[in-house]
């Protein structure tokens, strides 16, 4: 038996692993933050106002006044301590609300100002007297 003797050492290479550290390097320092410039910041959030329905109300409202001594809201059927409540109500979910009251010919003043007065009980503000071109 003849052994020849070789000085071949058993090495690793260490190349592939090298590489591979080098890219979980690069790829931790893509993805991670150095930055925290942002805890910093002071910020004056806003805040909100009392939160209103965003349904929207016609313009105007229409009081009518007939000749009978009937009131109307909108064409339905109201009596004065009504038309007060549902109008104090509507006003209070939209500050902008208008009401036009429609007054027939016939009645005297003092009714229509008393109308006028229960419409302005309600705290509407922007208050339309209708009248009819002849």
């Amino acid at each position: 038996m003849i052994r020849r003797s070789t000085s071949e050492t058993a090495t690793i290479n260490l190349t592939p692993m090298i590489d591979v550290v080098f890219l979980l390097v690069i790829f931790f320092m893509v993805g991670s933050k150095f930055d925290n410039g942002e805890d910093h910041l002071q910020v004056n959030v806003p805040g909100v106002a009392e939160m209103r329905s965003m349904a929207r109300l016609p313009d105007e409202r229409i009081v009518e006044f007939q000749a009978s001594g009937a009131l109307t809201l909108d064409g339905a059927p109201v009596s004065p301590e009504q038309l007060t409540g549902l109008l104090r109500s509507q006003h209070q979910n939209y500050p902008a609300l208008k009401v036009a009251v429609r007054a027939d010919d016939t009645i005297p003043y003092g009714q229509v100002a008393e109308v006028l007065q229960r419409v302005r009980a309600s705290g509407v503000d922007q208050i339309g007297v209708a009248t009819k071109r002849r």
